[in-house]
């Protein structure tokens, strides 16, 4: 445990932030979600930090740490890391302030996120693409604050950010006259979850504070486990808000005395989500930005006749990710499968397949097939979108009666990433 971090945020200071974020962020909209409270049988509020500016709360951390910055340090500009949404507020930040930022991001965020920095920022930024990831992007900017000297807005582990998010508790608490009995919060590094959970401890100390983390980038949960920060080695990147392999050391501290619960949730839970709240609600959450909601079914009893907020922490989400999104969604719902399936070199082989595999309401959306002349039967890979889950048992037997089965794709996750 990291015994020498004592800081802890005081309402006096996130007061402060939100004086100096006056007029400068959007207060945002607390709204009763009437298709998440009717499931779960709960007043489920969102908070719309997705309709900042920057379309996520980051401008809060940004621009209150820059704010808080003296002219001479100003002058030699200011460096930051992000895989896009800090990124976009340390942009807008400079941009307001006058200030030249460089930002480096790593090689894989999506265009739409680069765009929007380079739109914010104007004239006073300028991108740069670095590393896979968030960590090795953040190397790359600490090298190049070191040989400029320039101040580096870290992107959650820093006082002054911390200060500026848990704004949104403040919000929220002043939003909301009833007794909140939960909130759910995404983490990445933990800036957001740090910020808000020190102001309900303060405020509203019997409110549960539940973090909320993708499957496959859990680094408070394990720090947690093991009592101080940790790096993963490998994490996934596809909910690349909260694709970050360290926590800080500040945020893991004051999240250890103040989260309640740490929930870790499928990707392929979050893109359900995701098609849902876009579906019914015309809300555009990005993956991070969905995790809270993402979350409410694992607390499905407890939640039960409760008032809970849900931090919507952003909606940077690149329209050209729909489709995977909604490849994900299937995969996890158990109505997207695929298969290795072999056929007989022979005319009518692929017509026996339809008619005598496949079910009324089956659907091939993948096929790919190549014709061998010196072999007797050929391999094809086959993807197949079924109307319910419970169909697939059927499917299965079918094609195993019949010969056609090679081998099943779904649970090889090297193989089926060459596919989706």
């Amino acid at each position: 445990m990291n015994t020498h971090t004592t800081y802890f945020p005081a309402i006096e200071q996130v007061q402060q932030a939100a004086e100096r974020l006056r007029g400068i962020v959007n207060r945002t909209p607390l709204q009763l979600n009437r298709t998440a409270s009717e499931t779960y049988g709960a007043n489920i509020y969102l908070k719309r930090e997705d309709l900042q500016q920057v379309r996520s709360y980051k401008i809060r951390g940004a621009y209150n740490k820059m704010a808080t910055l003296n002219e001479s340090e100003l002058a030699k500009g200011v460096v930051c890391a992000s895989a896009g949404n800090h990124a976009q507020g340390v942009a807008l930040a400079c941009n307001k302030m006058q200030v030249h930022g460089t930002i480096f991001m790593p090689t894989p965020t999506p265009g739409q996120k680069l765009e929007q920095v380079k739109m914010f920022g104007g004239d006073y930024v300028t991108v740069v693409l670095a590393g896979d990831t968030f960590d090795e992007a953040k190397d790359a900017a600490l090298d190049f604050c070191d040989s400029r000297g320039a101040v580096f807005i870290h992107p959650f582990d820093d006082p002054h950010i911390i200060e500026g998010q848990a704004t949104v508790g403040l919000e929220v608490i002043e939003q909301l006259p009833q007794h909140i009995d939960y909130v759910f919060v995404p983490i990445g590094g933990g800036g957001l979850a740090s910020g808000l959970s020190s102001v309900f401890r303060q405020l509203s100390p019997d409110t549960k504070i539940i973090g909320v983390e993708p499957t496959g980038a859990p680094s408070m949960k394990k720090a947690l486990e093991k009592g101080e920060a940790v790096h993963l080695d490998r994490i996934n990147k596809f909910v690349d808000g909260a694709a970050v392999q360290k926590v800080g050391n500040l945020t893991f501290e004051i999240c250890r005395q103040t989260l309640s619960d740490m929930l870790l949730v499928d990707e392929g839970r979050i893109c359900q989500v995701i098609l849902s709240m876009y579906n019914k609600d015309a809300i555009v959450a990005e993956p991070a930005g969905a995790l809270s909601v993402a979350a409410l079914e694992q607390y499905r009893e407890q939640i039960a006749g409760k008032n809970v907020v849900c931090i919507i922490s952003g909606s940077n989400n690149d329209i050209t990710r729909m489709e995977e999104i909604k490849e994900g969604a299937l995969l996890y719902a158990g109505l997207k499968h695929y298969f290795i399936v072999k056929f007989p070199q022979r005319p009518g082989a692929l017509r026996e397949f339809v008619m005598n595999v496949l079910g009324p309401t089956d659907d091939i959306t993948h096929f790919e097939y190549t014709k061998k002349n010196s072999k007797e039967k050929g391999t094809a890979v086959v993807g197949i979108e079924l109307k319910q889950a419970s169909d697939f048992d059927m499917l299965l037997s079918n094609m195993k009666e019949r010969g056609f089965y090679v081998d099943y794709l779904n649970n090889q996750l090297h193989l089926l990433n060459l596919l989706v």
